[in-house]
């Protein structure tokens, strides 16, 4: 299975390994599956931390580096990802999302979230 981390999945995998369900975490450590995070997931978390928001603590590079060296493949946002986000219907305002629904829509990947708003889109979705 080709699995898409949405951001805070990413984060929960790296920092609190607890907080996700144990079939989420066997997913996640299957040899047959490969894991993606996007490079829109470091984007949104540079961007929270130079705003000083009080419920994102964690550091892009960090994350970047901790994702890559537990596994994780980076998936590049290309101009297929970002033509894709002008055909998704208004459901969701956060950009973030609606980039790596499109990136997950485009690839094809199977979204993990646990946000009730990504799964109002067309996508294999795993919901957390």
């Amino acid at each position: 299975m080709r699995l898409l981390l949405d951001t805070h999945i990413l984060l929960w995998a790296l920092s609190e390994p607890g907080r996700l369900p144990s079939a989420v975490g066997e997913a996640l450590e299957a040899p047959e599956n490969r894991v993606f995070f996007s490079a829109a997931s470091i984007w949104e978390i540079a961007i929270k931390r130079a705003l000083n928001r009080p419920d994102l603590a964690a550091e892009p590079e960090l994350v970047r580096s901790a994702a890559l060296g537990t596994g994780f493949e980076e998936l590049p946002v290309s101009g297929l990802h970002a033509l894709r986000v002008r055909r998704l219907p208004h459901l969701h305002r956060d950009p973030f999302d609606r980039l790596l629904i499109a990136q997950a829509q485009t690839e094809p990947l199977v979204l993990m979230s646990d946000d009730p708003q990504v799964a109002r889109y067309e996508l294999n979705l795993w919901r957390v």
